[in-house]
């Protein structure tokens, strides 16, 4: 299926059936991503005195309850709520489905307390003011960390200076592989997700930070159409599904 789509004074088609997957799957058990020691997803079917949801064991149904932490387990998109004494809903906040995405790949820094980061000086190399207002940031953390299990691990986070420098381009909707964009263990403080959002001063409410994405292997840097799926929670953060289409100029 193609799309014509009009960007500024551009023209481009897009295949729609050609969409790159940018998260993982929320799978039962231990095969997920996982981090700040969140309990595993457990799937379970519906049980009575008189029925269980499972047609392997005799059902003519599934029907399962979920129980999973959405910050802790899998590709998922948070807003200013996460940090916010006042009541915010991810699900109010993200106000576009459809944005125009800049993917670019930085490789981590090490610290000299031997931390891996990415800094304000590395993404003044890629990012300009005024560009598109989502950016996807690929890194090499998986060269590093082999486990899908971040806890405990101190796994990369942002400079938080680096966070106000997006702030300041213009970028209200930032997509990153890591865990979390502070530091596991930072007092609490969480700097970085504070001056992205501008909290509390001038609150950045529409703006969102998806963490735990996955970009496969081959995917180039570039301009994309990006399309944010996300569960329609009633909470501050909830899973989801960015899937990423090639601009096509006409």
């Amino acid at each position: 299926m193609l799309a014509g789509i009009q960007i500024e004074d551009k023209n481009y088609h897009v295949d729609l059936n050609q969409g790159i997957d940018l998260s993982f799957p929320l799978n039962h058990g231990k095969d997920n991503p996982k981090c700040f020691y969140a309990p595993d997803p457990n799937f379970e079917p519906v049980k009575t005195d008189s029925f269980i949801g499972s047609t392997a064991e005799g059902s003519p149904v599934n029907f399962y309850n979920v129980f999973f932490n959405p910050h802790g387990s899998g590709t998922h998109t948070e807003c200013v709520g996460h940090i916010a004494k006042e009541k915010y809903l991810v699900n109010a906040c993200l106000q576009d489905s459809f944005l125009v995405a800049k993917l670019i790949d930085i490789k981590l820094e090490k610290t000299k307390n031997g931390d891996y980061r990415i800094s304000k000086e590395a993404l003044k190399k890629k990012v300009k003011p005024n560009g598109q207002k989502a950016l996807i940031i690929s890194s090499d953390i998986y060269t590093y960390f082999k486990s899908m299990d971040f806890s405990g691990q101190n796994p990369p986070y942002f400079e938080p200076i680096a966070l106000a420098y997006l702030r300041d381009c213009g970028i209200e909707h930032l997509l990153t592989d890591f865990p979390s964009v502070d530091r596991e263990e930072d007092e609490g403080k969480l700097e970085g997700h504070k001056l992205f959002w501008d909290y509390p001063e001038n609150i950045r409410q529409n703006c969102t930070i998806t963490e735990l994405i996955f970009v496969p292997s081959g995917i180039k840097e570039g301009i994309y159409l990006l399309n944010m799926q996300v569960t329609n929670l009633s909470l501050d953060a909830a899973p989801s599904r960015p899937i990423i289409y090639n601009l096509n100029p006409i």
